[in-house]
């Protein structure tokens, strides 16, 4: 039977129990325990899933259940004591919960104290249950108590923390009060009016407002309020997990996007997401020069009130949501004015920007154009997105709207004339993701001329041109001193690098066998079985056929001197986005592909799979798996690369973009040349085969990536740039890296010990 919080505490079979707990001190008098009995050994052994002849040479996993939790706390008057509320809920209905006693030495409440009690209780319930938390409402109250509750929850528990201002007194009133009606006989609800329009020809009468009513009770409420019983710290905790669910989508227990006002994007649900409590939960994850930039550049902003707007196409999918969520939420612990905002996704002008980025990158086929049709509709969806969200009064285009504007990728670069023309004093930086096939821009006639030419119309008119750190990623076509370098990035505390618990890997491994399971495709057979990966979007200039042709050829090695159990599998996995509908096709591509004579042997051990947006499933595979690939043909930056490299993993890739920088040749990974699969499989196998190297390579990783690719020196270049440019001065960095600039201005010299990215000189014209 269910136990409903602050309803039924016990059935009557539990109280011979809990009259024998309370004899002999196990529990006090208004705790009260969790009702559900822990699961026995036999489930435990039928959940396990290790299927292998060596089984027990295996580090077992076990399916998890997922479930959502509620958890609230009252101080007792004379502050002796807290009561921890915990309420658990299956996404349909809360199904059990549990009320502690937490005795403070001297009466004096301790958060560090608050916080252990509150992951202990949850660890204990999760492996007794074998249940998986992946999100927790949790009262405001709870957090000023210990304001740090939040952070560890997302960092120990990977539990997705969600704070609610739960009322946390009784309401006075028993019973539903009674509706007030208006002149029609219709109620009128207390947050607005739900009277019906009048009928055509009908006098409209309106019907008297209740909230001059409401405003003028509310001080005699929050009165009776103050006076009222406190609410027993179950029921907050049932309340906010109620609220807390509402959070999550329908399938596979991810928070929902949340996308406000005139298109803007609101990171972690408005900010009632808490993965980060404070700014001292980067400390640990930058160095001190670096910590120091961002403090100072944050300061000028704040004390300016200066409006920061990026626009880009997607809030979901790409790397360069991913960076976005990750700036916006730092900014806003800063203090800075920071907003970030989206078109409305239009399926037609999708597949012509994806074109487009095919043409730019050489990828595409040749006969594919830029035709003056899909340049009218482009032009025509960005003339709509912007006078119907953002260049009409209050908008960010808008008189007193931002301050500084940054414009992402080649999808958004019409909105640059249309600034210009409302607001031509404002700034405006143009920021490129991509490679720019600089080579193939200047034939006259060919599809790269077209579509640049296209597009440079537009972004000329921006302040200034910011690059990947590859020379031949920028067309000579645009002015040298405009130009200026940076690096893609990474958040080290969001769901897709933070460091996940053997529990927690577990559980999202179990979610991708099913998923697996559900399409019939090919079983990864981890932990009896180690594996190799390449995460990355399907795409074209990816490389995954020679993914499929190098892990080929290292089997064929490995079969001569390993028997099959010995020998890798093969993952291929990555995220779909909004913008990019090339995926569908590319996946079907690489099964067809896998359907080959030569390959078709080994396909059993190869498995494909796109994954539902869930950070830390990719994280998990990432973790678990003993090397990464990373074979593109075309490359902008990836900083997948940093991200495997940052987990300890050696890392094979190609000399591609910008990957070159992030990998150390023979140091933490191996670079080969586009397409040469033989030399991919040469240093797989030795990779295999001597451990030595491996685990010198794995411990050299861990402490190689620069802090140019983590989200918090990200957040000083982008906030240098809004500090000059808000100031009136026009930059011209003649092609340097924005992060040398910014380092050189705070003062925050580079130390002889810290690890940067390679500086490669960019000269004008090439």
């Amino acid at each position: 039977m269910p136990r409903i919080a602050g309803l039924t505490p016990f059935t009557k079979a539990d109280e011979a129990e809990r009259a024998s707990a309370l004899d002999t001190g196990a529990i006090s008098e208004g705790e009260e325990e969790f009702a559900s009995r822990p699961v026995t050994e036999q489930i435990k052994r039928r959940l396990s899933g290790v299927e292998h002849p060596e089984q027990r040479k295996a580090p077992a996993w076990i399916n998890l259940t997922p479930m959502y939790l509620g958890i609230a706390g009252n101080l007792a008057s004379d502050k002796s004591y807290i009561e921890i509320g915990l309420s658990i809920h299956d996404a349909t209905y809360s199904i059990d919960f549990s009320i502690k006693h937490l005795r403070f030495p001297n009466n004096e409440p301790d958060a560090t104290l608050i916080q252990k009690f509150v992951v202990d209780t949850i660890v204990e319930f999760s492996k007794e249950h074998l249940v998986k938390f992946v999100g927790a409402g949790v009262t405001s109250r709870l957090v000023e108590l210990s304001p740090n509750v939040c952070g560890a929850l997302w960092r120990e528990l990977d539990i997705v923390p969600l704070v609610f201002h739960v009322r946390s007194t009784q309401r006075l009133q028993i019973g539903r009060p009674v509706a007030k009606l208006d002149a029609q006989g219709f109620p009128i609800h207390s947050t607005g009016l739900l009277t019906p329009q009048p009928a055509e020809g009908q006098q409209a009468t309106p019907p008297p407002s209740n909230i001059l009513a409401v405003a003028a009770g509310s001080a005699q409420v929050q009165a009776a309020d103050a006076a009222a019983p406190t609410r027993p710290a179950d029921e907050q905790a049932d309340s906010a997990v109620r609220k807390a669910v509402l959070y999550f989508g329908p399938s596979g227990h991810n928070p929902r996007l949340s996308i406000g006002f005139r298109n803007e994007v609101e990171p972690d649900a408005a900010g009632r997401i808490r993965i980060v409590d404070s700014i001292e939960d980067y400390r640990s994850s930058v160095r001190e020069p670096t910590w120091n930039a961002v403090l100072h550049y944050a300061k000028i902003l704040r004390e300016n009130k200066t409006k920061i707007a990026f626009f880009s196409s997607t809030p979901q999918g790409g790397g360069v949501a991913l960076m976005r969520h990750a700036l916006i939420r730092l900014m806003h612990l800063l203090g800075v004015d920071a907003k970030w905002y989206i078109p409305s996704p239009s399926p037609a002008v999708f597949r012509t920007t994806k074109n487009n980025h095919n043409i730019l990158q050489g990828v595409a086929d040749p006969s594919l154009r830029l035709t003056a049709a899909q340049q009218e509709q482009f032009t025509q969806w960005i003339n709509y997105n912007a006078q119907r969200y953002w260049l009409s009064e209050g908008g960010p285009l808008a008189a007193g709207g931002a301050d500084v504007i940054f414009i992402d990728d080649p999808q958004m670069p019409g909105l640059i004339p249309l600034i210009r023309k409302a607001r031509p004093e404002v700034p405006i930086i143009y920021r490129s993701h991509i490679e720019v096939r600089s080579d193939l821009i200047h034939i006259n006639g060919s599809p790269q001329s077209e579509v640049w030419d296209y597009l440079w119309s537009r972004i000329q008119l921006a302040d200034l041109f910011i690059s990947h750190p590859v020379d031949k990623f920028v067309p000579d076509s645009v002015p040298f001193e405009k130009v200026a370098l940076l690096p893609a990035t990474t958040d080290w505390l969001d769901g897709l690098s933070k460091k996940l618990s053997d529990w927690d890997i577990q559980y999202y491994m179990g979610i991708f066998r099913t998923l697996c399971s559900e399409i019939r495709m090919s079983k990864l057979h981890w932990p009896a079985r180690e594996y190799i990966v390449q995460v990355a979007r399907f795409d074209p200039a990816k490389g995954i056929p020679v993914v499929i042709d190098s892990f080929v050829k290292l089997r064929r090695k490995l079969d001569m001197v390993l028997p099959a159990s010995k020998c890798p599998q093969l993952l291929i996995c990555g995220h779909g986005a909004i913008d990019d509908p090339d995926a569908t096709i590319i996946y079907s591509e690489v099964l067809a592909l896998l359907e080959r004579e030569e390959y078709a042997p080994y396909a059993a051990d190869i498995v494909v799979m796109r994954i539902p947006p869930s950070d830390q499933i990719l994280n998990a595979l990432m973790s678990a798996a003993k090397i990464v690939l990373q074979l593109s043909s075309r490359e902008g930056f990836e900083v997948k690369v940093s991200e495997a490299i940052h987990k300890g993993k050696p890392i094979i890739a190609t000399r591609a973009g910008g990957i070159p920088l992030q990998v150390q040749h023979g140091k933490n990974g191996y670079l080969v040349e586009v397409g040469d699969s033989g030399a991919v499989a040469k240093h797989l196998y030795d990779l295999w085969t001597n451990t030595q190297l491996y685990k010198q390579m794995c411990e050299f990783a861990k402490t190689s990536v620069s802090d140019e690719v983590g989200t918090w020196g990200n957040a000083a270049a982008w906030m240098y740039l809004a500090t000059k440019f808000a100031a009136g001065e026009k930059l011209k960095p003649n092609g340097k890296w924005i992060n040398d600039m910014m380092r050189e201005d705070c003062n925050q010299p580079y130390t002889e010990t810290e690890p940067r990215l390679p500086r490669k000189v960019i000269k004008p014209g090439v």
